[in-house]
């Protein structure tokens, strides 16, 4: 919802309150598509599915040996007449009788009349006699009909993340193809007359732009459907010509020019355009420049130029906001702890997002070790990082072997 100029003046968001705005209605997309199986890895599932078959459709053996009778092997040692073959694919198609056996492989159908499943080891065999010589009959030997699933078993809830595991069990379950939530579309405007392409030669005062294509895998990563507009120049009308590309993504991300300076554009540009905005600084290092509003049915956020805090600030906010548009769980369950390694200073007035890199101590604990530099403009450092060390407002100094809260960078 919309904040008043006059409470916009009072101070910045924490990060929390940021991100509940964020989020707030953000509800899960209602487009379906459907994909195939091997389309399906790292899609949503957008309706539950259930088997369209039985599994396994037969009772098999889990061993290789011969399928019985479990009262002809009883008393040891036995001896049966050994009357077939049966291996996957390829049945024995006469029931057994008392005094048989069928030579079986590990997933054929057992045959009518059989029960158990004695392993080749623990037999001798001599022409078509086969002896039973030791062991006992295990049940784990024979896989029942349906022991997985049955035939219209409700296997997978909507809004699973289909992963290996789920993606294999749609396939064994009957399904060729998956109805899936539509990816979320995020359209990505880089802003500045300094910028230039990469591949392209900057001038003496110019620098290549990086951000978007971090973020864009980090989107991709997420779920999300990533569409670079390009670099808009400082000028009004360059600005607008871009953002009217962005106008059938579900998210508009702009990077730079959302802070209060004479070239930065972005804020009264989406003003005119009928952006209603929500907040303009969060109490947040880095990051502290980030910018959320609606335009329309379309969710805006405005990242800092600085290419750590926009990385950063995608981390935090963006992320979050493409799981909840995915219909996926919070991922609150992510932060865990860790002990630095080093002393860490007391924090001030901002949340400080420090990058760092962790490892394990002798005693088999989490470490975690800041990087080399926490200069928001340095990538290096952050090439190097693996997770965020999560410092809060005012949070008091701390000695080397104390716990911190930690945010995995990858998700």
């Amino acid at each position: 919802m919309p904040v008043d100029a006059n409470k916009q003046k009072q101070g910045a968001l924490t990060v929390e309150e940021a991100l509940a705005r964020i989020l707030d209605d953000a509800a899960p997309i209602s487009d379906i598509e459907t994909v195939s199986l091997f389309d399906a890895a790292g899609r949503v599932l957008a309706r539950p599915i259930a088997a369209t078959l039985t599994q396994p459709p037969f009772t098999a053996s889990a061993m290789d040996g011969y399928a019985v009778r479990a009262s002809d092997v009883a008393t040891l040692p036995a001896s049966l007449r050994v009357i077939g073959e049966a291996a996957a694919g390829h049945a024995f198609e006469r029931p057994l009788a008392a005094g048989e056996a069928v030579r079986i492989f590990t997933g054929a159908a057992l045959p009518a009349g059989a029960d158990a499943i004695v392993i080749q080891e623990d037999t001798t065999r001599d022409g078509e006699i086969v002896r039973v010589v030791s062991g006992s009959i295990d049940p784990e030997h024979v896989r029942p009909k349906g022991g997985d699933f049955a035939a219209n078993q409700a296997l997978l809830d909507s809004g699973r993340l289909l992963d290996a595991r789920a993606i294999t069990l749609a396939a064994a379950a009957g399904h060729a193809t998956l109805p899936v939530r539509r990816r979320p579309v995020v359209a990505l405007l880089a802003t500045g007359d300094e910028l230039v392409l990469p591949g392209e030669a900057p001038r003496a005062d110019q620098i290549v732009c990086s951000n978007p294509f971090g973020i864009a895998a980090m989107i991709r990563q997420a779920g999300g459907d990533p569409k670079f507009l390009g670099i808009a120049r400082d000028t009004q009308d360059d600005l607008k010509a871009h953002l009217e590309k962005g106008r059938g993504a579900d998210i508009i991300v702009t990077i730079g020019g959302a802070s209060v300076g004479d070239h930065d554009l972005v804020g009264p540009v989406l003003g005119e355009l009928g952006m209603s905005l929500a907040f303009w600084k969060i109490a947040m290092r880095p990051g502290k420049p980030l910018m959320f509003g609606k335009l329309g049915g379309q969710r805006v956020l405005g990242l800092p130029g600085n290419p750590v805090s926009s990385l950063v600030t995608t981390r935090i906010f963006l992320i979050p906001l493409l799981r909840a548009l995915l219909g996926l769980a919070p991922e609150s369950d992510r932060r865990t702890t860790a002990v630095t390694t080093v002393d860490l200073e007391k924090n001030g007035p901002r949340a400080h997002y420090m990058r760092g890199r962790l490892g394990r101590d002798g005693a088999g604990r989490t470490t975690v070790t800041p990087v080399r530099s926490q200069d928001s403009s340095l990538l290096t450092p952050l090439a190097d990082a693996d997770s965020l060390i999560v410092r809060p407002i005012n949070a008091a100094a701390l000695v080397a072997g104390e716990p911190v809260t930690i945010l995995p960078l990858e998700f």
